[in-house]
């Protein structure tokens, strides 16, 4: 049985090994791991920033989803964009991804100031596309663009 919880501080290891495993299988990057560890770390430490679920089966986590926020004045709300989801393989196909989506819109739901959920996806995950599409979710007309600012990721000197 899949059981879906909230992330504490003591998850953060395993959920950022998850976001190693993860980044290597969809887009063949290799993480820097101090990076990633302290980077889930603060999220889990501080609200503000988002949180995390994990999935669980008896004691061990077998999947997590991570939700950070973006204000839309446009619809005065936040929207909650869900990243950083990870199933392990050996528990893949058993539902968890499945019920941390519907806790996490469950919650969405109750909060009262949500005003959508959102996510990016890897344009050719097209397994995770379908799953997110059979939950509901649609493609939109946006794309994501992006200019890195971390010295190892290629920065740009401005425009």
């Amino acid at each position: 049985m899949i059981v879906v919880r909230s992330a504490t501080l003591q998850d953060a290891s395993v959920i950022a090994d998850f976001n190693i495993a993860m980044a290597l299988e969809t887009e063949a990057k290799t993480l820097d791991q101090v990076r990633i560890h302290e980077g889930v770390r603060t999220m889990a430490a501080n609200p503000d920033l988002g949180f995390y679920l994990v999935a669980c089966k008896a004691d061990l986590i077998v999947g997590c989803l991570g939700v950070t926020y973006e204000w839309s004045d446009w619809r005065c709300g936040l929207f909650w964009w869900i990243q950083s989801v990870y199933v392990h393989p050996d528990h893949r196909n058993q539902g968890a991804f499945s019920e941390m989506f519907t806790t996490t819109f469950q919650q969405a739901k109750q909060s009262g100031n949500v005003v959508g959920l959102r996510l990016y996806a890897e344009k050719d995950n097209e397994r995770a596309i379908s799953t997110y599409h059979r939950l509901g979710m649609a493609t939109t007309d946006y794309r994501l663009l992006e200019i890195p600012l971390l010295a190892d990721e290629d920065p740009i000197d401005g425009p």
